[in-house]
């Protein structure tokens, strides 16, 4: 159950994350508002009348209806943050993005919401099958508290860092935006991992202590044989019904080996030892630290990925094309191929490497009975107790654990062929191995300049397709064809250029640079066959008619030059430089070129004034 609430709160805090919060939202205020109360009644009935059939059904029913309608809220959170603009509305709380962690903070509480609808209508369900009674509020809250640990790591790493970016050190503040300070940040976050993170898990959890007595006493005395020391708590997961057991805890005096009664109550002692050995296998196999290190490695490939994914789309025509097939916002289709990339990396990788190794780890911890018994006679007994009493869950699979059939079916082959506990032991340390090297490999690969040196022309595209969506939206508003008409000269895209000025003079003809700008390419263009001296002149005058300013006289006296009147030019020249004696230099340059020589077509290939 932990390990699948882990993938929907990863999906959600992703969504949160990668949306935009926008200049404006689709609806306003009080509609986007009644649009999620009624998204979360319509989703309060699906709720109820899903469990509502938990109630003379299965334990296993019960999970099942808990899983579709957690996919169910997923999609709902993620079209409030999407379809209804949920982080244009949240977005105030960052305060002017100095503290982004309030902001996600509110959007995580969002989905929280989402789950209260869905753990609300799961009460009455929850008490017929577990035979406890609970109000509302303290159902609510202990749901609240089960699933809390598995975003606390984020947002405390989230408030740390954006505290840190509080700091007036400029030193520091560089500091942390280089490797060093990913490292600092990823030490923080192990250290918090380390030393606060199990005793608030414990907490949140209500774990007590185990009673003083023999059974405690034989619990401590195994942990202590074999190495490890530990605490004992009983695990209220579900009110102490389920039958489980873990251990966490990184540092001896921290770390909490967690049973729930009902195992207790279910095993022997034998086949208890067994499950003992099985959560010991965790801490002596290293499987704490290595689930850390496989968050690291997903880490660094995700932000490795972060930075060639948008430059591949933007080399890519199909991006073009699509953007002019939908009439999409640019900014808005590089928002979902990019962040959907990035959604489908983290799905496959904790769904399927991460999947791999950890259903591994478990086998390689079911195996360590072997050196503690000698044998999987006890842990095979508890396994079938278990699968039993969970109601027939023998041959059920998930994605994080092999099913207990398949435990069992393993230890007996080992059983019968002991070299394959050694066998699985190697598979894993070369699995490993290989792991680190790839992610090593990986991550220094897509940081280098795998793609295309020159992202320069991928960029000037983008801003193009950005420019011409604005055009669309807003046919009468020059300003978008003027920019555009400016990056295309800037760019050497000249007959682009004339085109988008030519467009955006059709809508404002009476605009001072947009006559100027069109003056100036028309005076200057490589393309000699673009040049239209005479054109341009007109242009140009009337620019100067609309707004004297020195760099507008300039593109008027180079077009009395282009056109052989030179006294004109001069003159012209002359009242630019006393308008704009900062750039003194620049029309004193100019004047010697009108002066001594002669326009043959060729001057300038600009001069960069627009």
């Amino acid at each position: 159950m932990i390990y699948t609430n882990l993938l929907y709160f990863l999906v959600a805090i992703f969504l949160f994350s990668a949306a935009a919060p926008g200049s404006r939202p689709w609806l306003p205020a009080l509609p986007t508002l009644a649009a999620i109360l009624a998204l979360l009644l319509a989703f309060s009935l699906v709720a109820g009348r899903l469990f509502g059939r938990c109630r003379i059904g299965s334990v296993r029913q019960y999970f099942q209806a808990e899983k579709r309608l957690s996919l169910l809220a997923l999609l709902l959170f993620g079209f409030m943050v999407y379809g209804l603009d949920l982080k244009y509305w949240l977005h105030p709380l960052s305060l002017d993005d100095r503290l982004p962690v309030l902001e996600n903070l509110a959007g995580l509480a969002v989905f929280f919401l989402v789950l209260a609808v869905m753990w609300n209508r799961a009460r009455p369900a929850y008490e017929a099958l577990f035979g406890q009674r609970h109000s509302r509020t303290g159902f609510l809250t202990a749901q609240v508290r089960v699933n809390l640990p598995i975003v606390l790591p984020w947002l405390v790493l989230s408030l740390v860092f954006d505290l840190l970016g509080l700091l007036p050190w400029p030193s520091f503040q560089e500091l942390l935006r280089s490797p060093w300070g990913d490292l600092l940040l990823f030490a923080l976050f192990v250290s918090f991992l380390a030393v606060f993170f199990p005793p608030l898990v414990r907490r949140l959890w209500n774990c007590r202590p185990m009673e003083p007595g023999p059974l405690r006493e034989h619990i401590l005395a195994f942990c202590r044989k074999l190495g490890v020391r530990v605490e004992v708590y009983y695990w209220p997961l579900f009110g102490g019904q389920v039958l489980t057991a873990g251990i966490m805890g990184l540092v001896p005096g921290l770390r909490y080996l967690l049973i729930t009664p009902a195992l207790l109550a279910a095993l022997d002692r034998n086949e208890l030892d067994a499950v003992l050995a099985h959560e010991i296998g965790h801490v002596r196999r290293r499987h704490l630290v290595l689930y850390i290190l496989l968050f690291l490695g997903f880490s660094l490939l995700a932000s490795s990925l972060a930075e060639p994914l948008p430059r591949l789309v933007l080399a890519s025509d199909l991006f073009y094309r699509t953007v002019d097939l939908l009439s999409l916002s640019p900014d808005t289709l590089m928002a979902i191929l990019a962040g959907g990339s990035l959604l489908l990396f983290m799905l496959l990788y904790f769904r399927f490497l991460f999947g791999w190794f950890i259903r591994n780890f478990e086998r390689q911890a079911d195996l360590f009975v072997f050196p503690v018994q000698g044998t999987a006679g006890p842990l095979i007994r508890a396994f079938e107790k278990i699968a039993w009493l969970s109601g027939g869950t023998r041959n059920e699979k998930s994605w994080h654990h092999y099913g207990i059939g398949e435990r069992i079916d393993f230890l007996q082959r080992c059983e019968q062929e002991p070299v394959l506990v050694r066998r699985h032991d190697r598979k894993l340390a070369l699995a490993l191995g290989l792991y680190f090297v790839l992610v090593g490999v990986s991550a220094l690969g897509l940081r280098g300049n795998w793609i295309d040196s020159d992202t320069g022309a991928y960029e000037v595209r983008y801003a193009e397709a950005v420019l011409l969506h604005k055009a669309e939206q807003e046919p009468g508003n020059s300003l978008w064809l003027l920019l555009l008409g400016d990056l295309m000269q800037k760019e050497a895209m000249e007959q682009k250029a004339i085109s988008a000025y030519e467009r955006a003079l059709a809508l404002d003809p009476m605009n001072a640079t947009i006559n100027n700008n069109l003056a100036w390419l028309l005076l200057t263009a490589r393309n000699r066959e673009l040049r239209d001296p005479v054109r341009a002149l007109t242009l140009a005058r009337t620019a100067v008619l609309l707004r004297e300013e020195g760099y507008i006289l300039d593109t008027l006296a180079t077009a009395y030059w282009a056109n052989g009147l030179v006294q004109e030019a001069l003159a012209t020249e002359l009242k630019a430089l006393r308008l704009d004696p900062g750039n003194g230099q620049y029309y004193r340059r100019r004047l010697q070129i009108f002066s001594r020589q002669r326009w043959d077509g060729g001057e300038g290939q600009g001069s960069g004034r627009l």
